[in-house]
């Protein structure tokens, strides 16, 4: 790979690895890191500081994975290796996000991040993809479970459309991330006492 690369490779990373929900709740006077589940995610942020809020961090979150490969896809142009810079890119925007060299390597779970990714390359499976999460959610409260499935799915959702192999391959590692990353969720679904959105009875 020509020394280009590496470059876009390293500032994908960069660019995932800025921690929107944390910036945005300490302009609140609230450190998300130090209350709640203590993630730099949306749903910390949702629950801590709203809904609107939350959901800003979600879309910004979503734009560090979908910027980088759109950017570095547009630079590229039909140079050779193409994709497979794109794919280096989209993965070092996630881990970015995973773990920000600005927090110390200790970040958020990439779902958002994943999902801006797939955006970009496969914007069919990710409507698919939201449909799972959202019919997750209203069904069980559990944002996680949601996250769990809704990754999940993006496999088959390629397969099915004939995406190429790459992206395949990217989608496949994002996913194994995602679920490393929600080991400590899938404890407490299994246990039963994850925290749910649902208000109780």
């Amino acid at each position: 790979m020509h020394f280009s690369h590496f470059f876009f490779i390293i500032v994908s990373y960069l660019i995932g690895a800025i921690p929107f929900g944390l910036l945005l709740s300490r302009g609140r006077g609230v450190n998300i890191r130090e209350q709640g589940s203590k993630n730099i995610g949306a749903t910390n942020v949702s629950r801590l500081l709203g809904k609107k809020l939350g959901f800003l961090t979600f879309l910004l979150d979503c734009a560090k994975g979908y910027l980088p490969i759109f950017l570095a896809g547009l630079l590229l142009g039909d140079t050779p290796n193409r994709h497979a810079v794109i794919a280096l890119c989209g993965a070092a925007a996630v881990l970015g996000h995973m773990f920000p060299i600005y927090l110390g390597f200790k970040g958020g779970k990439g779902v958002a991040t994943g999902l801006g990714l797939f955006l970009y390359l496969a914007p069919k499976v990710v409507l698919i993809s939201l449909a799972v999460f959202i019919a997750t959610v209203a069904a069980t409260g559990f944002v996680s479970l949601g996250s769990l499935l809704a990754s999940v799915v993006v496999l088959p959702g390629l397969y099915f459309f004939a995406e190429p192999t790459w992206k395949l391959l990217l989608a496949s590692f994002v996913v194994v991330m995602i679920w490393i990353k929600h080991h400590e969720n899938i404890g407490r679904l299994v246990k039963g006492n994850e925290k749910s959105f649902k208000k109780k009875k």
